[in-house]
């Protein structure tokens, strides 16, 4: 399903804040400051396998901005990690946090490994591993790891024990927000495992809003249906959504009346995929975005939505709920049709507002009921799509541009109040 990268992503990345900085008259150093991280760290670490060899594996820790708070950022597991995917991702995660309003900065991390061929003990190891190799690069107070893609609220928990470890015994109960995602139990907050998939969700009610639309006349087609994907999916279909296509690593299926998503949850935690579900008809990869659709979500990775495949998709509406999905050449296809697009930085904050939430909680060891998390948190999304529509349309200009001088606006005056040390 995967598209071979047509680009490096950071550059993807770089083009995109810098056609809203062009529109806002953003000056220097502001720009060269944005355009590449404060730090890269990259480790190399050993693993003792279950057959007692051992495997070097390579990590990242991609620090991009703390202008306005701690470094923030998930911390992914996948066999194509490297340091451009990294370092953009860590980009986006700065202008998201910028956009919701929220006082964290950006990051991201990964490891280069698919963590479907290791065993759960394996994985321990690893994470492990990696939190030690990081050290003092990560910290409450400093920039705070989560889940996300190959990654979980176990290796979270994992993740936050080796630190707590690493610590002096007088701190080891102060330093549970050195990372968020973590399961109920150990610290988590309520909420935050749907807390994505619910963002993208509240994007599609305001856009429904502005339009008129009715949520339970929609057609929707879903590629994706890990965490981010599942939740939206299941969440959409309960508020009437037609749920019609939904595509992953191991196939794509399609159902013209709607596909069963409760049933379709099950059959993947059973199976590993939505291959073979029953009561769907198989589909390509290709037709998964060539069927007309009302509005198509990519929950999947990043440069899903190429230039030629923008041409042969039938939407009114995209929303981007995983991190840049769309090239600039794609943008370009679906701006000239007039296609909406939410885009990543608005569509997909609602897992990192939600670890905010978590972050709070731990540093006051109070804990909200999941009504009170998903208030908050739709009272930050929807106060980020009014700064975003009201920006549009003083600038004219499309839905990301407007979401990038937004958080641009808030970044650039914080850079220019605190100025530069020394």
């Amino acid at each position: 399903m995967d598209a071979p990268r047509q680009r490096s992503l950071h550059q993807t990345a770089v083009e995109q804040f810098q056609r809203a900085a062009d529109l806002i008259g953003v000056v220097e150093p502001t720009r060269s400051i944005l355009t590449e991280p404060k730090n890269e760290v990259i480790v190399n670490f050993p693993v003792e396998l279950d057959d007692g060899t051992w495997e070097m594996f390579t990590g990242y820790r991609i620090q991009h901005s703390n202008i306005l708070g701690p470094f923030k950022g998930g911390i992914r597991f996948h066999p194509d990690v490297d340091l451009d995917e990294v370092k953009a991702l860590a980009q986006w995660m700065t202008f998201k946090c910028a956009l919701a309003g929220i006082p964290l900065g950006g990051a991201k991390g990964g490891v280069t490994i698919d963590p479907g061929n290791y065993s759960t003990a394996e994985l321990q190891r690893v994470v492990r591993r990696f939190t030690h190799a990081l050290g003092s690069n990560i910290g409450p107070e400093h920039d705070i790891p989560a889940p996300d893609v190959g990654t979980n609220s176990q290796m979270m928990d994992w993740l936050m024990d080796t630190y707590a470890n690493i610590c002096g015994p007088a701190n080891r109960q102060m330093v549970k927000g050195v990372v968020t995602g973590k399961s109920l139990a150990t610290g988590g907050s309520a909420g935050r495992e749907a807390a994505t998939g619910r963002g993208v969700l509240y994007a599609l009610r305001y856009w429904c809003g502005e339009t008129g639309e009715r949520l339970d006349s929609l057609s929707v087609s879903v590629q994706g249906f890990g965490n981010v994907g599942s939740h939206f999916a299941r969440l959409a279909s309960e508020e009437g959504c037609r749920i019609q296509v939904v595509g992953d690593h191991t196939g794509t299926i399609g159902a013209e009346k709607g596909l069963d998503i409760e049933a379709l949850s099950v059959w993947v935690a059973e199976h590993g995929g939505v291959a073979g579900f029953p009561d769907s008809d198989e589909m390509t990869t290709e037709e998964l975005f060539s069927t007309p659709a009302d509005v198509f979500v990519p929950a999947a990775l990043e440069n899903q939505l190429t230039g030629p495949r923008a041409t042969g998709m039938d939407c009114r509406l995209i929303i981007e709920a995983a991190n840049g999905p769309t090239t600039p050449e794609a943008e370009d296809v679906f701006a000239d049709r007039g296609v909406e697009i939410v885009p990543d930085i608005l569509a997909n904050a609602g897992g990192v507002v939600v670890s905010y939430f978590e972050w709070l909680q731990n540093k006051s060891a109070r804990y909200w009921s999941e009504e009170d998390v998903d208030e908050r948190l739709r009272t930050i999304l929807w106060d980020a799509h009014d700064a975003v529509v009201a920006r549009r349309a003083e600038l004219g200009c499309t839905r990301r541009e407007a979401a990038y001088a937004v958080a641009l606006d808030r970044l650039v005056e914080v850079y220019d109040r605190r100025g530069i040390f020394p």
